[in-house]
């Protein structure tokens, strides 16, 4: 394997297409039993507000998965491109996969916010020692 660290990106990016699945597979036929007319020209999310929360939770963590996980790619990118394979990296990048992955089932399936939160913190907490890893080598 040429680049370790690359496996956990791409397993997090298949993780984020897997939801964006989900969140399809869920809204569409909700979408479809309220009968909603699709307007354009209404205010961002209004309509999609009206549906109920189990169908919201998968896409408001489609959305989740497009916003921190961006500084975890550019990070394990960085950390491949600058050719730091250390054992510890690839542990904190599982990691932060794993925990982004457990984030995503509480979000989705019963969305309690204190189990959701501390995932989220936990995985915060592993990026920041990632990015902290990758300052040292690349300075």
């Amino acid at each position: 394997m040429q680049n370790p660290i690359l496996v956990p990106v791409v397993a997090l990016a298949a993780w984020t297409m897997m939801m964006g699945m989900w969140m399809v597979a869920t809204r569409v036929p909700a979408i479809l039993k309220a009968r909603m007319k699709l307007d354009p020209n209404a205010i961002r999310g209004e309509q999609m507000s009206t549906l109920p929360p189990r169908i919201r939770w998968k896409a408001d963590n489609y959305n989740n998965l497009m916003e921190q996980p961006t500084v975890f790619y550019a990070i394990a990118l960085t950390l491949a491109i600058s050719g730091n394979n250390s054992e510890l990296n690839l542990k904190l990048a599982w990691a932060y996969v794993g925990l982004r992955v457990v984030h995503s089932l509480v979000q989705s399936l019963i969305n309690i916010v204190r189990i959701r939160f501390a995932a989220f913190f936990l995985a915060s907490m592993v990026l920041i020692a990632l990015i902290v890893n990758t300052l040292r080598s690349i300075i």
